[in-house]
């Protein structure tokens, strides 16, 4: 990869920053709306009675505990985003870290299989106490029917998809605002418990309790890594994309938190946990007034945002990878008028759809967090054999300090995982692998028959 001197004296590569084709038109209060938005969602509905099943009371404890892991993971994205301004994401580090086409397959491979598993676990979260509030139907046949309509909205095409993310965003934040608010009503009139917050699972010992349920928690803050993807069309890219990166986290974690306290005073946590909608027993308990079909349209409309985008993101990413040769190539055929990657979407839709039968809500989360850890040590890695690469322009530089417990952390939280968690992980990539090798061979064949057309797969 040739690099040029840039006119302001700063190397970068060849069609870098001063060459691209895309508009710079995301300013640092854009990103910051975007990083937001990705990250809050549909986690806290969906998982945070799981958390209490884990913890106690002290649900904010893994709250804090995976804000703190997700900054330091940050501080990598942030130094390569700023550094290599042209990157799109963790394949393109792995590629530029590692020089292995296979190594940046997978790491690239396990974001859409992060991404369809991410929608299988939301369309259970879905079918649960939320959906079951409005009316009665079978959860498998409500996370099917869920999926198939997500598939709809996202074969429509994205502008209608982000402008309808708008509208869902504001609605899941009035939610979240609603239940902080509904705990200090309760608190006023001296029926909360504020001793809760500060209980822990008598089951375990608080330290391995906080770990646990933080492997779940941390699953309500990924989501900023895809910010990565839009580097090439932010202004300023250097001063703006950290800030963004790291005020957007602080203020998720800052409202996950208060969430996390507040439903501790009201209920406590063998009631939450027992629950698949735990937001919706704060209202109940509250009674104040809050029709508890309004809040579980507040909720399912959360839920419902979180796998349009994840879906929207793995059958994008799954088109580019097929596009470019590394997936199957009818994976990249496109709508003729609405020039959306239908099979794309069709068939991560159908992984989605097999895989909402394999586990919970919680289990499905932790396969999820396991596949983007796998992405997270590869990025965290990276910045340190990068940084052998002496880039001339000014560009964010992480404390080495910072990386190394980054790394830890997602080491850490990789040990707490379950065997069955790694079995459905190490599936997914099995079928990444495989079909990433019939790719290759069909790639070899068609040089064969076409002498002098040798592609780089």
């Amino acid at each position: 990869m040739t690099v040029e001197r840039a006119r302001d004296g700063q190397d970068v590569e060849s069609g870098g920053d001063a060459g691209t084709p895309l508009r710079r038109a995301i300013t640092g209060r854009l990103l910051f709306v975007f990083i937001l938005g990705d990250v809050l969602g549909a986690g806290i509905y969906a998982l945070v009675g799981e958390i209490a099943g884990e913890v106690g009371g002290a649900v904010w404890v893994p709250m804090l505990l995976a804000l703190v892991m997700a900054l330091l993971t940050a501080a990598s994205y942030a130094e390569l985003v700023t550094k290599y301004p042209r990157a799109g994401g963790a394949a393109v580090f792995a590629r530029r870290a590692y020089r292995s086409p296979f190594v940046s397959f997978l790491v690239g491979f396990c974001t859409p299989a992060a991404g369809v598993t991410s929608a299988a676990g939301l369309a259970v979260a879905f079918a649960g106490d939320y959906l079951q509030a409005l009316v009665d139907v079978p959860t498998s046949v409500a996370s099917l029917v869920f999926l198939a309509v997500v598939a709809v909205l996202n074969a429509r095409g994205i502008q209608e998809s982000l402008r309808a993310n708008v509208v869902m965003t504001l609605v899941e934040v009035s939610g979240l605002m609603l239940v902080v608010v509904l705990a200090g009503i309760v608190l006023g009139r001296g029926d909360g418990d504020v001793g809760r917050v500060v209980e822990f699972d008598s089951s375990s010992t608080p330290a391995l309790a906080v770990l646990g349920a933080a492997l779940l928690a941390f699953y309500s803050f990924v989501g900023f890594e895809t910010s990565a993807n839009v580097a090439e069309e932010l202004k300023d890219v250097r001063r703006v994309y950290p800030r963004a990166l790291f005020t957007a986290l602080v203020a998720a974690g800052f409202l996950y938190v208060l969430v996390g306290l507040a439903i501790s005073v009201v209920a406590p946590a063998d009631r939450l946990a027992a629950s698949s909608g735990p937001l919706l027993d704060v209202v109940a308990i509250a009674d104040v007034g809050v029709p508890a079909r309004l809040f579980s349209v507040i909720a399912l409309v959360a839920v419902a945002n979180g796998a349009l985008l994840t879906m929207i993101m793995a059958s994008r990413l799954t088109f580019g990878m097929a596009r470019e040769g590394l997936l199957p190539s009818p994976l990249a055929r496109v709508l003729p008028h609405r020039k959306t990657p239908w099979t794309a979407i069709v068939a991560t839709t159908a992984v989605a759809m097999l895989l909402s039968a394999t586990g919970s809500v919680a289990a499905l989360a932790e396969t999820v967090v396991l596949l983007l850890l796998v992405v997270f040590v590869s990025t965290n890695l990276a910045v340190l054999v990068l940084r052998r690469d002496h880039h001339a322009g000014e560009h964010f530089r992480a404390p080495t300090i910072v990386l190394v417990l980054a790394l830890g952390t997602c080491v850490a939280l990789m040990t707490q995982q379950s065997a069955s968690t790694w079995l459905r992980a190490g599936g997914l990539l099995l079928v990444g692998v495989v079909l990433y090798g019939l790719t290759r061979l069909a790639g070899r064949r068609r040089s064969v028959a076409t002498p002098g057309t040798d592609r780089e797969a």
